[in-house]
């Protein structure tokens, strides 16, 4: 029986270094993303840089630990048995929910899944045995108190976070102004040595002051003199950066790295636990058993060995963080870091990732309402006033940076302060819901949302929002039903549980990398919005429009012959995956479009006037192949779906001859937008209408066909043939609009 616990032990341990890997993979964003967004160093530096605060947050992080351990459940109540099944089902499902929601494509968190998969795996074992013995009840076997506290400091973090984002961007928007540089002779040195002030406080006073590996006579030393110390640091940090501005030392820049090092800190040292504290609690659970179960059965051990603190060997924590910073310096992931926060929280106009919402516009009406009848109190004068110190038009912001500096330190140190203010309480905030909501807060006060752009940013952020409760009730539920079978099930279900998330991981990387491919297709849209000069805009904009109606083109054809193919084949496998497939493209196309408007409004003046009327024509064009292709597969799938009449063989060969006229007319204009020659241009128009012509005598030949028929049984497959004719000649229409509106909007 020790052996079989010894692989759960194992398969736990495992599981804690993938989890490290993708943790990290996903999180790095939240501590990079300011500084690389910003521009203020190479990544290079900036990665160093937070490989140091992740090392030495990492080692700090003990503390932390005792959350898996009794933070939630109370495992004197608890056999070696429950515990371990408890720590496996919790581990199993935050594989599973992490996986499902990356497949969607929806945010989650790795704090919230780890606090409520434990609650859930908790009170399902807690409820059972509330059934089972007599004399126990919630409050036995729930450290209730703790979880309730955990829970509530996660959320209200949320809400504290946007809060102080706000406000303390809005104060320093108007000491600096978005022409910071003018304006941060003195006050530039006070914000440095508030910013340093205030990281040294919650992260060397209260973190390293508490930390084992200094002596107790300087602990009690910090916490005897921790105010005159902080006036020390303010002092001698406010001398310094003025000192350094005068040597024209960008302090901002400083800020935002010594943030990005604070962030990474305050990162390793409260989410570690979400990645190692179960396996390391189930670790010690099982040398428990082993040193001091003399025999007992598993299921009659009791764990009280876990109500003690954790003691975490310095040597795991050092290996964690050192699986930490290979995953931030190899991981993709990592290194991308125009992520959703970055994109919902730019300065200028981009891609809109989210569309509208009827609660996102209400929120915006009432805003917008409510900040008309706020004006009407202000003074006109002091509105004049702080509307100067917040003119965009001086933005100092670099070349392809989503944000300025000033931001950047508001981002970092915020985030970083409020982070290392819940670890040094021992509560696990989320690391994620901390610096997005903080970056919202701060955009917001910045006159990031226009009224152009304002109600997609707050769907944005309303949308990840309600991920995180979706993810928290998952959770709970989820780990709850994975709990309940095991605990009944016993070893074959947790073997089978085991093997579900090996397959689980093989599946998520194979998604990953199909991913990471379509994502590429967006390549010149982001060197677009990185680009400030409209001529090199316009190059790239052509660039891609052209890639987007030669690939339509493309798409366009090989769904009009899998659609042709399967009336013909009564395949309705491949008519499902053509609606699939136009189901999806029509997405794209309107995402494409958008980011192709915005390419147009950054583009020269005077050309997005005279291309204006064929860029919409070429577009309207992308959309209509869709529309056409819709109303030619509906019919057909729809007839052989119900496995009605198959289309008569005569029928097929009639069709075949303009079929392949239609594909070779198709596969012409394909290579006139990929070349961008065009010198055939008006033949191809010609044969496309000698092809309209023809399908002309097709149709009519078959009206007659259909009228001089008695009886007609095959009536049915006939109409929907005679479908298939009148909108194939629409898709050779649509074809001609599109190179002709490919040809205008791309000549010199």
């Amino acid at each position: 029986m020790s052996t079989i616990y010894l692989c759960i032990v194992i398969f736990l341990l495992c599981l804690a270094v993938f989890d490290l890997f993708v943790g990290v993979s996903n999180d790095a964003v939240n501590f990079l993303q300011s500084a690389v967004g910003a521009k203020v160093a190479t990544f290079r530096t900036v990665l160093i840089i937070a490989s140091c605060g992740v090392a030495v947050g990492a080692v700090m992080s003990s503390g932390m630990m005792d959350v898996a351990r009794h933070g939630i459940l109370m495992p004197v109540h608890y056999s070696f048995e429950e515990v371990m099944t408890i720590f496996l089902a919790v581990m199993v499902t935050d594989v599973l929910i992490l996986d499902v929601f990356n497949t969607l494509g929806m945010p989650t968190s790795t704090t919230v899944s780890l606090v409520f998969e434990l609650l859930g795996g908790t009170f399902i074992l807690a409820t059972v045995k509330m059934l089972s013995e007599n004399g126990l009840d919630y409050g036995d076997l729930l450290n209730s108190s703790q979880a309730l506290k955990t829970i509530i400091a996660i959320f209200v973090s949320v809400a504290i976070a946007f809060f102080f984002g706000v406000i303390v961007m809005w104060i320093s928007r108007v000491v600096f102004t978005f022409n910071y540089k003018k304006h941060s002779r003195y006050s530039i040195a006070i914000f440095g040595g508030i910013a340093f002030t205030a990281l040294s406080y919650f992260i060397f006073l209260k973190g390293l002051g508490k930390s084992p590996y200094i002596s107790a006579s300087a602990r009690d030393y910090i916490d005897a003199n921790t105010d005159m110390l902080l006036v020390y640091t303010f002092v001698v940090s406010t001398v310094l950066m003025e000192v350094l501005h005068l040597l024209r030392i960008n302090i901002f820049n400083l800020v935002v790295l010594m943030g990005t090092f604070a962030l990474a800190m305050a990162f390793a040292g409260n989410d570690l636990v979400n990645f190692i504290g179960v396996p390391l609690a189930g670790l010690d659970s099982y040398r428990d058993f082993m040193a001091n179960g003399n025999g007992a059965a598993p299921s009659e051990f009791m764990m009280s060995s876990l109500m003690e603190s954790a003691k975490t060997p310095p040597l795991f924590l050092f290996a964690a963080g050192l699986i930490m910073i290979i995953a931030m310096a190899t991981s993709k992931k990592a290194q991308n870091v125009i992520k959703t926060s970055v994109d919902l929280s730019r300065q200028d106009e981009g891609d809109e990732m989210f569309g509208s919402s009827s609660a996102a516009r209400s929120i915006v009406r009432l805003t917008q309402n409510g900040g008309s009848w706020i004006d009407q109190l202000i003074p006109s004068s002091f509105q004049n006033w702080v509307n100067h110190r917040f003119n965009k038009k001086e933005a100092i912001i670099d070349e392809g940076a989503a944000f300025d500096v000033v931001r950047a330190s508001v981002n970092l140190v915020l985030a970083a302060m409020l982070i290392t203010i819940g670890t040094n309480y021992k509560l696990p905030l989320s690391t994620t819901y901390v610096t997005f909501m903080v970056a919202m807060g701060s955009s917001l006060a910045d006159a990031a949302w226009t009224r152009e752009s304002a109600v997609f940013r707050v769907t944005g952020v309303l949308s990840v929002i309600g991920g995180w409760f979706i993810t928290a009730g998952a959770a709970f539920i989820a780990c709850a039903v994975v709990c309940l079978a095991m605990f009944y099930g016993g070893i074959v279900v947790k073997a089978l549980a085991m093997g579900l998330v090996i397959f689980s991981l093989i599946r998520s990387n194979r998604n990953f990398a199909k991913k990471v491919a379509s994502e590429s297709k967006t390549s010149i849209f982001s060197l677009m919005m990185r680009t400030r000069d409209p001529e090199l805009v316009w190059d790239m904009l052509r660039r891609h429009v052209s890639k987007t109606q030669s690939y339509v083109n493309h798409f366009a054809q090989t769904e009009f012959n899998r659609i042709a193919d399967g009336f013909a084949n009564q395949d309705v496998r491949a008519l499902r995956r053509s609606l699939k497939e136009l189901r999806n493209e029509h997405a794209e196309l309107k995402k494409y479009r958008r980011q192709e408007l915005l390419g147009l409004k950054r583009s020269p003046v005077e050309i997005a006037i005279e291309r204006n009327t064929w860029f919409h024509l070429g577009a309207n064009s992308d959309q209509q192949f869709i529309y056409c292709l819709r109303r030619m597969l509906d019919p057909i799938k729809e007839h052989v779906d119900n496995n009605f009449n198959p289309l008569p063989a005569d029928y097929a060969q009639e069709f075949e001859g303009v079929r392949r006229r239609i594909n070779e007319l198709m596969q012409m204009a394909q290579g006139n937008i990929d070349t961008n020659n065009y010198e055939d241009y008006r033949n191809i128009l010609a044969e496309a209408d000698a092809c309209k012509d023809e399908l002309s005598l097709i149709r009519k030949r078959h009206i007659d066909r259909i009228q001089q028929t008695e009886n007609n049984k095959m009536l049915q497959v006939s109409l929907v043939y005679l479908n298939l004719l009148q909108e194939s000649q629409e898709f050779l229409s649509i074809m001609r609009h599109q190179l002709r509106a490919a040809k205008k909007f791309m000549e010199n």
